[in-house]
């Protein structure tokens, strides 16, 4: 009889401590949810991450360098959505075709340049040097280039990089809002 009693103490010990722990729990601040951008350049981390360790032989990060990442951007492309008629077709270079046609489906290049964008950070964020940052080659931004180019002709509409807006630094007179005043 005395040992059923020692196992019921044991068992609402344990819950005890267990509501213990749970109310500790509660006083320790919830970090904030993360926001779409960050939560977006997580998931994409680790899809890269993943997408190395599936090679064969699986890549280390610190091995990582531009060519596996152009690799991850082509192999992206199965998965792409924008319709990109090539040379031969009869659409090509029509902005809206009358009709279908067997030309592949790929990644949008504004897709692919706001993911190289947010695995650009992740890595430095995630301990990469910035001058080893294989997101930030030379070679990533001539395939989005090649990418951006090749998306605009098929579609027979040409790309126009947007033109930053700068604010004309107004001649010095006395006019201003905030005058000098002199002694």
């Amino acid at each position: 009889m005395m040992s059923i009693n020692k196992g019921k103490e044991i068992a609402e010990g344990s819950s005890r401590s267990t509501a213990a722990a749970a109310a500790a729990a509660d006083h320790q601040p919830n970090p904030p949810p993360l926001s779409r951008y960050e939560s977006q350049k997580r998931r994409d981390w680790n899809t890269f991450g993943q997408y190395l360790r599936n090679q064969r032989p699986p890549v280390a990060l610190a091995q990582c360098n531009a060519n596996h990442v152009l690799d991850f951007l082509r192999y992206l492309d199965q998965f792409g959505k924008t319709k990109v008629h090539l040379q031969g077709c009869v659409f090509f270079g029509q902005p809206e075709p009358p009709g279908p046609c067997t030309c592949p489906l790929r990644q949008a290049w504004g897709s692919l340049d706001a993911l190289i964008g947010r695995l650009r950070a992740a890595y430095e964020e995630n301990g990469g040097l910035p001058e080893t940052n294989p997101f930030a080659s030379g070679a990533i931004r001539i395939y989005l280039r090649e990418v951006r180019d090749s998306q605009a002709k098929a579609r027979g509409i040409p790309y126009k990089k947007k033109k930053k807006k700068r604010n004309p630094l107004k001649p010095n007179d006395d006019s201003s809002s905030f005058p000098i005043q002199q002694a």
